[in-house]
């Protein structure tokens, strides 16, 4: 179903009932839409958002359908892309004001890695955890189900193994890397990696032309239904509560347009907590998002993981309490600085830059932490105290963005 042109006058149903329930939600503290008045008007109206067709597109969707966007004197213009590589651009060239982007192609921009480099920021992160290591049924029926299985399976069988990633500096790349590696195999050289658009990567495994791949969701989910894959691992079980996708957009925009900036973290902070509110809206927004205009998929390849209801295409189930999450009361959006730093580890690990970068100096320029904490604040979503967290992913070794450069040269697998 879609919800992009209906009549005023005669609204469809499904969307009577989105907005009745979206108002019910608490609205901002300040009369007529915090930051939409006076001086804190937005300086730009309309704001072209890319968007990639994942499941974790969901809170800026939510935020144009439901409304949201007009309390702060803003309309989000929703626009669907082909690939990662073209938000990049679109990003640089300023056919789009902000995106659905993933966290490392943010980082790699602002660093001239993998394209053009151009002064980046990160508003604000938009979900955590929630992706998924899809392996072929061929390789599940040849004995790999799992990191150490595959492991053991191409130490025996010497032929090329492909895995599939959907960006170089991207978030997917990295799950992928720390997987393998995790596991005593080199992505950079006991394999080889290729990078395909999400929505490419069940048509690509279908027609055999890679053994596995890291995607969001409902890809992942996607290829079980069609029985041409079984998921191997979740990110959250590489990292748990990882951030992932964020609201990127270029740092001449969140210095030119700072109001529209807060306007658009309000608004799409709302959307995120409508997501996480009900199982209900959780559902709804399933429905919203699967419409051709957005996902293009069935509702059911949604709506089963965002309720955190796995099952791996080999009869085993299971309920996962840290499935995807778009606001968790506040706890998914703050874009902590330490987040950013360890993508940057990680792009160090791997030969995607030759030298230590100013890690927490290049956090600071990119994550905007006082735009986000002001548009946050007016809402009365908490705010952590700290912008370094820690985290403890699947080989044991904590992060906390101390001593990101020692962290950076600790591990055994590397380049």
């Amino acid at each position: 179903m879609t919800f992009r042109d209906p009549s005023p006058a005669t609204p469809d149903p499904t969307r009577r009932r989105l907005l009745a329930a979206a108002a019910a939600l608490p609205a901002a503290t300040m009369t007529g839409g915090a930051w939409a008045q006076g001086s804190d008007k937005p300086e730009k109206e309309e704001v072209r958002i890319g968007f990639i067709p994942l499941t974790d597109c969901a809170s800026i969707v939510m935020a144009s359908v439901l409304g949201f966007d007009k309390k702060y004197g803003i309309k989000i213009i929703p626009s669907k892309e082909a690939s990662w590589a073209g938000v990049r651009d679109k990003l640089v060239n300023g056919e789009l004001d902000m995106a659905h982007v993933l966290y490392g192609l943010v980082y790699g921009v602002h660093l001239g890695v993998a394209g053009p480099k151009k002064d980046m920021a990160v508003l604000m992160t938009l979900n955590r955890n929630g992706q998924a290591i899809t392996l072929s049924k061929k390789l599940a029926e040849a004995g790999a189900v799992d990191g150490a299985s595959l492991a053991r399976l191409m130490a025996r069988d010497k032929r090329d193994y492909s895995f599939a990633q959907t960006f170089p500096t991207g978030t997917h790349a990295m799950w992928l890397y720390y997987w393998l590696a995790a596991h005593g195999v080199n992505p950079m050289k006991d394999a080889k990696v290729i990078t395909v658009p999400p929505p490419q990567m069940v048509a690509n495994m279908r027609v055999g032309n890679m053994d596995g791949f890291c995607v969001g969701e409902p890809w992942g989910h996607r290829a079980i239904i069609d029985g041409i894959g079984i998921t191997a691992t979740t990110t959250q079980d590489i990292w748990p509560e990882h951030p992932e996708k964020v609201l990127g957009t270029t740092g001449d925009f969140a210095r030119k347009y700072p109001n529209t900036a807060r306007a658009v973290i309000m608004a799409v902070l709302e959307a995120s907590r409508w997501i996480d509110a009900s199982l209900s809206n959780k559902q709804k927004m399933a429905e919203t998002i699967a419409d051709k205009a957005y996902v293009n998929t069935g509702v059911d390849a949604i709506n089963q993981r965002i309720l955190g209801r796995y099952q791996n295409g080999l009869g085993k189930t299971w309920d996962d309490p840290r499935h995807m999450k778009f606001f968790d009361d506040g706890a998914v959006n703050f874009p902590y600085l330490s987040d950013g730093m360890w993508f940057l580890t990680q792009h160090k690990r791997w030969g995607l830059i030759k030298d230590h970068p100013d890690y927490l100096g290049t956090a600071k320029a990119i994550n905007q932490t006082a735009l986000y904490t002001q548009a946050a604040s007016a809402l009365k979503v908490s705010v952590p105290r700290d912008a370094m967290r820690s985290s403890r992913l699947l080989d044991g070794l904590v992060w906390d963005g101390k001593d990101p450069a020692k962290y950076a040269d600790s591990f055994k697998v590397k380049v």
